[in-house]
């Protein structure tokens, strides 16, 4: 079994290197359009159409007339984008031109309290951009991520992390709960996704249904009397983006993490129902 997954691990490397090399090489305008007509045409391939379908139907059950059609073929687009602008994460470190904010006015609001804050969102359009537009507003942060299974990819994809999106990067998992409670002691603010299943989770509900969620962000807000702040980005075209920070969440109106948690997956779900078409359906949610 190990040595299936090493070889599998390895060639899957090889094909993704491959990839950012032609990326690289024609660059990120003529990119973007081949890797989305690639990941289009051939990733349904690669992923479980059966897993997609639940999640949707799961969604179309609280949000009726939705285009599933659409939906996966837009969410593929997206995703092959997301994909090779891993390439270029220089550029968008350089300038903010390809990207636009918005609820300023809420962020100046949490910051002013002069303590640190916890940043949530989810899997959207290109999701990094986000850990990385809070760092060029001097914001001293840290970001939760969870290593790629790929033994050939995570080292190399955590290169690009601590050098062009967030210097802090905490891994998941019990040390990484440790990490982040002693950068909120030196005042750093946490950014992290809550989208995705975890297995230590509780189970909230998310559009009706029970489904594994991080208690984290609820259990250090409460614990330390912070402020959360969602955070919601869209691509609006093939080459620009809105940035929307939130209202704060504040820690000392709910009772517990449960609550607390419960609250933060109905923002998630309004976040998926203004663009559906750009969240990872992809992922077993609900397993």
């Amino acid at each position: 079994m190990f040595m299936i997954k090493f070889f599998k691990y390895f060639f899957q490397a090889i094909i993704v290197y491959l990839f950012f090399i032609i990326g690289k090489l024609v660059g990120l305008k003529l990119s973007r359009i081949i890797f989305s007509t690639i990941f289009k045409l051939f990733a349904p391939a690669f992923k479980s159409k059966k897993i997609i379908d639940k999640n949707l139907s799961i969604f179309a059950s609280e949000v009726p007339n939705i285009d599933k059609n659409q939906i996966i073929s837009e969410m593929w687009k997206n995703y092959g984008m997301t994909f090779i602008e891993y390439m270029f994460l220089n550029t968008f470190r350089k300038n903010s031109s390809h990207i636009e904010i918005k609820g300023d006015e809420n962020l100046n609001v949490a910051i002013s309290k002069k303590k640190p804050l916890i940043f949530v969102s989810g899997h959207f359009a290109n999701f990094e951009l986000m850990s990385m537009e809070i760092t060029k507003r001097n914001i001293k942060l840290a970001t939760i991520y969870r290593p790629l299974n790929n033994i050939f990819l995570n080292p190399f994809m955590e290169i690009l992390r601590k050098k062009f999106i967030c210097k802090n990067q905490i891994k998941k998992g019990l040390n990484g709960v440790r990490d982040a409670i002693e950068y909120i002691k030196n005042d750093f603010s946490i950014a992290l996704m809550i989208d995705q299943r975890v297995s230590e989770g509780e189970k909230i509900n998310f559009y009706k249904k029970p489904a594994l969620t991080t208690t984290l962000p609820a259990q250090l807000a409460l614990k330390y009397k912070l402020s959360i702040v969602p955070v919601f980005i869209q691509r609006k075209s093939n080459s620009k983006f809105v940035l929307e920070f939130q209202n704060e969440i504040k820690s000392e109106d709910f009772h517990d993490k449960l609550e607390l948690t419960q609250k933060l997956n109905e923002v998630l779900e309004k976040m998926v129902v203004r663009n559906p078409t750009q969240w990872i359906w992809t992922h077993n949610r609900w397993k």
